[in-house]
């Protein structure tokens, strides 16, 4: 079906402000938050409720037409990159706090909710959301169900599917699903975990149940400085192997606590290698009892110099330099280029080492970023797009960090998604085998491949080209990591 006859069919359901097809209309959506890679797409269209969702997807169902579903574009894989020839569906408008529930402790929202905005709304009640990614002022929770996002205090608290109930779901063919329930299991397969993290291949998010917590009585933050980072890695561990499970435990290297302390003023020490936050949270006589014996694993791992926070203030001031990496790193490049894997805990100071070298392999420099306590590494690549042949080198630096991931046995992402980004390293990462198993479950929702298509799944062909269709590189070294 040719442009104007779709912009046609759209119009006769959708107000004439809601599908834009001008070029000068298109291009604020060319790119998710991986700006360096940018496609103009053929239509956008913005509905405001779910049956319009449905009647959206019936056309490009009937016109064999792709479509990208759009939460608020803060996404740094790529999977919201828009597709030359298909439509753009854009969630925006779907922001609704549709209920808040402090007897189930439970809100139900739809998916163009910011995230910080259900903590927000749970407050009155002394509730909350737990999953925080750095960009929860901004990012919806439509976006953190298709990528399964995490934050500072997943360790404890889990990724976003470790914090949904339920979620309403649109097909492809404009059907309407219904997957989990308001219990902690339902029968049947898990299709909620399926579901989550799926970067809208499968279908469209129009309602999510989220469980709300309780919000912790007593929070406090321990800020140990390093001389040596690989020192600081092993602090991680020795924190994990003493029985504590922290709220929230992350690592900031030397080149980051600069470009975040001009920035936010936390206080952090400049001269420290890395920086490792560690918070606990409970009642008043749990957190006192963890802090104690965390300063004490701080001191005996070698920092170099620790503080406490006393009070609310200062726990948020430890944590916005942390909060505010991402940003910060737009202050001192041009340009930066985000990474995201995860890691075994216990291998962390190799890959540092690792990233080290690559760093001056390649010349250019890199802030470290971790969710330290479950391994997700944030490495953020600094380079100039302005320079011939620099994001070039810079693909490859990221993507060399992604298959080190792979090789001391993790994996290439933590939250951030696949996308187009990273769909080379699902090569290396996964089989032909597994690849297959990923397409079959695909087709059985989206027969066609019109939902997202060409994102976080690579086809065979690709693989071949990528030159790893046979090789199972994490399974070659470590034989005795289950597969799959």
């Amino acid at each position: 079906m040719h442009p104007p006859e779709l912009v046609s069919n759209l119009r006769n359901f959708l107000p004439s402000e809601s599908v834009l097809y001008e070029t000068e209309d298109l291009k604020p959506y060319e790119c998710d938050g991986l700006s360096a890679y940018r496609q103009t797409p053929m239509i956008v269209v913005m509905p405001e409720t779910e049956e319009e969702i449905i009647k959206i997807l019936r056309v490009c169902n009937d016109s064999k037409t792709p479509v990208v579903a759009r939460g608020a574009g803060t996404g740094l894989s790529g999977g919201a990159l828009p597709h030359a020839k298909g439509i753009l569906l854009s969630l925006a408008k779907l922001k609704k706090i549709l209920e808040v529930d402090p007897i189930t402790q439970t809100a139900r929202v739809q998916p163009g909710v910011r995230n910080l905005a259900i903590s927000e709304s749970a407050m009155a009640y002394g509730l909350y959301y737990a999953p925080d990614p750095s960009s929860q002022v901004a990012c919806s929770i439509g976006g953190n169900i298709a990528e399964n996002s995490g934050g500072v205090h997943c360790l404890k608290y889990g990724l976003t599917v470790h914090n949904i109930l339920k979620l309403r779901v649109i097909t492809i063919e404009g059907e309407c699903l219904e997957i989990g329930g308001a219990c902690f299991d339902t029968p049947g397969y898990d299709l909620l975990a399926l579901m989550t993290g799926s970067e809208g291949m499968l279908g469209i998010v129009t309602e999510i149940t989220v469980r709300l917590l309780p919000k912790p009585e007593e929070a406090q933050v321990v800020m140990a400085a390093f001389d040596d980072i690989q020192m600081a890695g092993n602090a991680v561990a020795n924190v994990i192997g003493a029985g504590i499970i922290p709220a929230g435990m992350e690592m900031m290297d030397k080149l980051t606590t600069h470009a975040v302390e001009e920035f936010v003023h936390a206080g952090y020490n400049l001269d420290a290698e890395a920086i490792l936050l560690c918070e606990s949270d409970g009642t008043e006589e749990e957190v006192a009892d963890e802090i104690k014996r965390i300063n004490e694993i701080m001191k005996k791992s070698g920092a170099v110099d620790i503080k406490t926070s006393h009070n609310e203030t200062e726990r948020l001031t430890f944590w916005a330099g942390r909060k505010a990496a991402f940003p910060a790193a737009g202050r001192i490049s041009p340009d930066y280029y985000c990474m995201d894997g995860t890691i075994p805990r216990r291998n962390l100071a190799r890959v540092l080492a690792g990233i080290e070298k690559l760093s001056i392999k390649y010349g250019l420099r890199c802030m470290n970023v971790f969710h330290a306590g479950d391994g997700n590494l944030h490495p953020l690549i600094l380079y100039d797009a302005n320079l011939p042949g620099e994001l070039k080198r810079t693909e490859e630096f990221g993507a060399e960090i992604l298959e080190m991931c792979i090789e001391v046995g993790g994996t290439i992402t933590g939250e951030h998604g696949v996308g187009i980004e990273k769909i080379n390293q699902m090569c290396s990462q996964f089989n032909t085998k597994e690849l297959e198993i990923f397409h079959a479950v695909k087709s059985a929702f989206d027969p066609d491949r019109l939902l997202n298509p060409g994102k976080a799944v690579p086809s065979l062909r690709r693989c071949a080209e990528h030159g790893a269709m046979h090789v199972h590189k994490n399974q070659e070294k470590f034989p005795d990591l289950p597969r799959f």
